[in-house]
């Protein structure tokens, strides 16, 4: 396969890189992640700008998806409930995406996107959607209420580290997407439709 092609209006507010001046570690890792998307999604052109930043946020991002308690569902519902609230177009886009496959229901993603309470989903998942808004909006107002509830409906302690370690890791993402005016890959949009 040929090197990938960052896009140029993956971002908006800063200049994406060349592929060819990148450390030969994030190129690695954009030719893997190319070859496994089909495409070179603009969250890896953006954060490629600046590499050690790269290398942390994506670090931190394998270690919340492939050493979590929750499914990936889980996972995405998380990143897609908070990241309406916040309203982070990149985010929506991508991760409602992911949400499709993971689901495997087209409508899911978009119920949480416009209105999380108004999704169709469990009580159990409700409550961790409860939770993650919560600590977006106003972290704050998280007590232990909130851990209680969440054990109530059947959530472990490292499941709710899990919840909390996700939300926040995605509002940072949400808060440098917007900052940077990050734009989804137009394959985004049609995926698990």
């Amino acid at each position: 396969m040929a090197d990938p092609e960052l896009d140029d209006d993956a971002m908006t507010r800063f200049e994406v890189p060349d592929f060819e001046e990148l450390p030969e570690d994030l190129q690695n890792r954009l030719t893997a992640e190319t070859e496994e998307a089909g495409f070179t999604p603009n969250v890896f052109s953006a954060f490629a700008y600046k590499p050690s930043h790269f290398r942390a946020f994506f670090d931190y991002h394998d270690a919340l998806v492939d050493d979590t308690a929750l499914d990936r569902e889980e996972v995405e519902m998380l990143v897609v409930a908070v990241s309406g609230r916040n309203h982070c177009y990149y985010c929506n886009v991508a991760h409602g995406a992911l949400l499709r496959i993971y689901s495997g229901d087209p409508e899911l993603a978009d119920q949480l996107v416009a209105n999380y309470r108004q999704a169709d989903v469990s009580e159990k998942r409700m409550a961790m959607l409860d939770v993650a808004v919560t600590l977006t909006e106003q972290p704050d107002r998280v007590t232990e209420a909130d851990l209680e509830r969440l054990a109530e409906v059947g959530y472990s302690p490292e499941e709710m580290w899990d919840i909390a370690a996700v939300t926040a890791f995605f509002n940072l993402s949400n808060r440098m997407a917007m900052f940077a005016d990050m734009r989804p890959n137009a394959e985004f949009h049609t995926m698990g439709r």
